[in-house]
């Protein structure tokens, strides 16, 4: 990856032409987008919730093709949650909504952590280097910072939309610094104003927000603008459009200008089990205020500045043969994050025999409670998943395998009893009237079980969610037939607020009965697309 400073070095061959804009511009889970420039770079922060490592940083040259750029943390406050002790968790919390900006230099990353009610600040001169890292004294909801010359103000709430000043060193509230509610709407049903970007351009104050309709729920992007901080924010509903998907609206997300001095937003749609999704929706200006679309709707084309810088080196998914050592922490490539903090000390990775070793150091009671699950995005609208495992020395009651990773997954895996080996499949039922629940630690109900005498297998997971099908097939492969064969039941996949995320693959190995054994994993395939006919 070239230096920031020789990215802003490079003399780029560009010129507007109509290119043809990804719907959605990213088909993984990347919810809360914000954006920014910085010479002729683009950079996407998003929302990572309980994964580790956290708050990744993408990179684009054009707007529509993304790369995988760098984590903003490895670790946040090590609590017992955050590390799966104890049977708890943190599913459903951890970083939500980051506010990314460039400042003189600096680039700035601020989120809350539903977990831990803390605010988080960090900041670096280069995303090639690590982050410095503090607190902000405080809890704020969907915070968005505003540099304003030399002051600083957080922009945060919910239904209420509150601005505070901030100290020069962005570590707590200014003792008699402004302050004032923005905004307030307390009585929307389905979603109030939440999601706040507030931004200064050309001495207008702008203040984006998401919403519900009151009448039922569908994704709305909002705007009040003002021509000073004291004075009142006037404005209302800019965007209500789901591009014929499934009634689901588009809201969310950061503004950014192009090279040409064209204007793009980056929001997100919910798209079922898969999670949100990133669509870029272009902008213009009527009287210093911003136009989402063309007559309210996303357009099939637009412009968009064309360059190239060689090709695509960091993809965000893909297969692993486990056959290298990555310069990250815990030595996995970048499109690989844990579950939840991993306890890196049970893992082995050896190249050498292409594939990578996880001990068991805890009970568990189900996947939910394994540390160091190995998960990497789902894509829309459908993909495969494969992977061998090599189960010689696991011990009885361990479950070692590959899963739809949600609070209502499913898995195919193998469990030794009494000596034997056995091929499973596990589901645990969704609840889509209760959807805000936390999921508790009861046991997912098995659909069959097959006695193998090999310890040594391939597994597969096939997923769908074309139009919101969200569904899950789990395969095992036969070897005396060459043959896939289907285990189980097609189970039903559900985006449910207990864990707020996109289903995964997740490759996973927990005990139930006595700890220390020790599963091997590798030979990863992941298929998407037009690789998945015939596969």
């Amino acid at each position: 990856i070239l230096s920031l400073e020789k990215m802003n070095s490079v003399r780029w061959n560009t010129m507007n032409e109509i290119l043809k804009v990804n719907y959605p511009l990213i088909p993984l889970d990347f919810p809360d987008p914000d954006i920014i420039r910085v010479g002729d770079v683009y950079y996407m922060a998003s929302t990572t919730m309980h994964f580790f490592p956290g708050c990744e940083i993408l990179q684009s040259f054009d707007l529509v093709n993304w790369e995988h750029l760098t984590y903003v943390y490895e670790r946040l406050d090590e609590t017992t949650q955050q590390q799966l002790l104890n049977h708890e968790n943190i599913y459903g919390q951890g970083m939500w909504a980051p506010s990314f900006r460039y400042h003189k230099g600096i680039f700035y990353l601020v989120f809350a952590a539903n977990d831990t009610q803390k605010t988080y600040l960090f900041r670096t001169h280069s995303l090639q280097e690590s982050w410095d890292f503090n607190y902000i004294e405080g809890f704020y909801h969907d915070c968005s910072l505003l540099f304003d010359d030399d002051r600083v103000f957080l922009v945060y709430g919910n239904g209420t939309i509150h601005l505070l000043e901030l100290t020069p060193d962005l570590r707590r509230p200014k003792e008699n610094g402004f302050q004032r509610i923005l905004l307030s709407d307390e009585t929307n049903p389905y979603l109030n104003y939440e999601g706040s970007h507030m931004y200064k351009i050309n001495g207008y104050y702008y203040l984006f927000l998401v919403h519900s309709l009151a009448d039922r729920w569908f994704r709305t992007q909002a705007c009040f603008m003002s021509d000073s901080l004291q004075g009142e924010f006037k404005g209302g509903d800019v965007f209500q459009d789901d591009h014929g998907y499934c009634h689901q609206g588009i809201a969310q997300g950061g503004i950014v200008e192009g090279l040409g001095d064209d204007w793009y937003a980056v929001l997100f749609q919910d798209y079922g089990a898969v999670g949100r999704l990133p669509v870029l929706v272009p902008v213009s200006w009527e009287n210093h205020f911003p136009v989402f679309g063309k007559n309210g709707k996303i357009p099939d084309n637009f412009s968009i500045p064309k360059k190239s810088l060689g090709k695509k080196d960091h993809s965000l998914v893909g297969s692993d043969q486990f056959d290298r050592l990555y310069s990250s922490k815990s030595g996995f490539d970048s499109k690989w994050s844990f579950n939840h903090q991993p306890q890196l000390e049970l893992i082995t990775i050896e190249p050498e025999e292409q594939s990578y070793v996880l001990k068991t150091d805890r009970i568990a009671s189900n996947i939910l409670e394994a540390v160091n699950t190995l998960t990497q995005r789902m894509t829309y609208p459908a993909c495969i998943g494969e992977v061998t495992v090599d189960v010689s020395d696991i011990l009885d009651g361990d479950v070692v395998g590959i899963s739809a990773f949600q609070g209502a997954y499913g898995f195919v895996g193998v469990t030794k009893d009494a000596g034997n080996y056995y091929v499973i499949m596990q589901a645990k039922t969704n609840d889509k009237t209760n959807s805000t629940q936390r999921w508790n630690n009861q046991d997912a109900m098995e659909y069959e079980r097959v006695h193998v005498f090999q310890s040594k297998l391939k597994l597969r997971i096939e997923v769908d969610f074309e139009n919101m099908r969200d569904v899950a097939d789990f395969y095992y492969y036969e070897y005396e037939e060459k043959t896939w064969r289907k285990i189980g039941i097609t189970h039903s996949l559900f985006f449910g607020l207990d864990h707020f995320t996109g289903c995964r693959f997740g490759l996973f190995y927990f005990s139930t009965k006595e700890s220390g054994g020790q599963a091997r994993f590798s030979q990863f395939h992941y298929i998407t697309g037009e690789k998945m006919n015939g596969a």
